[in-house]
């Protein structure tokens, strides 16, 4: 059953339409009749393509909720990090782990991938099984795996660089490789958050008082041992890395050990409103100056692991106003789809109002309800739109290609039945120098 299910999965990934021919359907259904619910079922998730996210809008006039995908943009981060960070970039695949995503950024510079589970490793080893370009490195940099992961990663996969934060896991990755020689082990730091919206400084990492046995142990067991930090997601002062480096420079010396890792996490930020951090130059070379100043040996490598920084210009979504309550929008998606960021942690996302007329209407702060039955399918904002927006209009939502796709549900039915591939710029980037102005009085030019 297990099998079916995994195979089934993998159908999925690759786009074969024959996989819903295993979908649940009337009894009798003839044969012809399930290829035709299944091919009609697989062309209402085909990749399209058009020009703009207001022509979408104005000419489809979808009923459900759409996801607009920008190749190019997701290719021009990739380039930008693979060009100015001064080492190794890895993608962060939880942040988005779409394949069309995945094999763009790899086309544009990004080689190694960060995986944090074995569905994850599976799904980049086939969508990347026959790329042009060499083959992709992946990198297991969960803390805590699964022994029968570990082993499928390695034996199967070629899987050889692993992260651990505790003695017990270290065993683990050695029974699970067979006491391998050729593995690059990198032991995780705790470190502080202060510096980002979203703390990652509690779940994971090893303290300075435990480092020393770990990475003395480490060492002995590794052909290549690292050292990596998490300073949490949308990190808004290159300052996190340089105290995070510090930590790292402490337990170096405290263990006398050599490294020939250095991975900086993730972190990097991308531009939301409210939040537009400084330059990422700004972080390139305050971890370059940071990592030039550690004990570590000539050879050392540099790492990083971008997620939100590479994925969130890559999509956005069109969502319709079903209902105007006073400042409150009840739209056809939310908290359960692509919108969980902005209804549980507070996130504001960029907003434009999709028409044909510029709306002359001063713009001012909207809450939105999601389409579910559950009141906290609310996301507070503010999100400003013009004041006219009504009943039937169409916004677009930025942003989104961090962690909006990669969260979203079923719940209650509601989910985006199409993705678009649009050519217009991102409502927002750090990557662009200037950005045209798409629509009057709903886009702030950023400079």
């Amino acid at each position: 059953m297990a099998e079916c299910a995994t195979k089934f999965a993998h159908m999925l990934y690759r786009g074969d339409p024959s996989a819903y021919i295993a979908l649940p359907l009337p009894h009798g259904t003839s044969t012809a009749r399930q290829l035709f619910y299944a091919n009609d079922y697989w062309r209402s998730l085909e990749l399209h393509k058009h020009h703009s996210a207001l022509g979408v809008a104005t000419t489809l006039t979808p009923a459900a909720p759409v996801t607009l995908v920008r190749p190019q943009a997701a290719a021009r981060a990739a380039r930008f990090f693979a060009e100015k960070f001064p080492g190794r970039s890895l993608y962060a695949v939880k942040a988005n782990p779409s394949p069309d995503l995945i094999r763009t950024l790899f086309a544009s510079g990004i080689t190694h991938f960060d995986v944090a589970s074995i569905a994850e490793v599976r799904l980049v080893a086939e969508t990347l099984a026959n790329a042009d370009g060499g083959q992709a490195k992946l990198c297991f940099m969960h803390p805590v795996k699964a022994e029968e992961a570990i082993a499928e990663a390695y034996h199967v996969h070629g899987v050889r660089t692993f992260s651990l934060d505790t003695i017990d896991e270290l065993a683990k990755i050695m029974r699970a490789c067979d006491n391998a020689t050729d593995l690059e082990l990198c032991v995780r730091l705790r470190v502080s958050s202060e510096h980002s919206e979203l703390s990652l400084a509690s779940k994971f990492g090893a303290e300075l008082g435990e480092t020393r046995e770990l990475l003395m142990a480490t060492r002995q067991a590794a052909d290549a041992l690292g050292i990596c930090f998490h300073v949490g997601s949308q990190a808004m002062s290159p300052q996190a890395y340089s105290d995070a480096i510090e930590r790292v420079r402490a337990a170096i010396v405290d263990a006398a050990v050599t490294v020939d890792i250095i991975d900086v996490g993730g972190g990097f930020p991308s531009i939301y409103p409210g939040m537009e951090p400084v330059a990422l130059e700004n972080y390139f070379e305050a971890i370059h100056r940071g990592f030039e100043s550690l004990p570590v040996s000539y050879s050392s490598e540099l790492w990083c692991e971008p997620g939100r920084a590479l994925s969130a210009e890559y999509s956005s979504i069109i969502v319709r106003v079903e209902r105007r309550r006073g400042k409150e929008l009840y739209i056809n998606d939310g908290a359960y789809g692509a919108l969980f960021d902005a209804a549980h942690v507070g996130w504001r996302f960029p907003v434009a109002l999709l028409r044909e007329e510029d709306s002359e209407e001063e713009l001012t702060g909207f809450s939105f309800y999601g389409p579910t039955c559950d009141d906290m399918d609310h996301m507070v904002g503010p999100f400003m739109l013009p004041e006219d927006v009504a009943v039937g209009d169409y916004i677009e939502i930025g942003m989104l290609g961090a962690y909006g796709a990669a969260m979203r549900t079923g719940f209650n039915g509601f989910t985006s039945e199409s993705t678009i591939e649009v050519e217009d710029e991102p409502m927002a980037s750090l990557y662009a120098e200037q950005l045209p102005v798409r629509r009057r009085a709903t886009v702030i030019k950023l400079g």
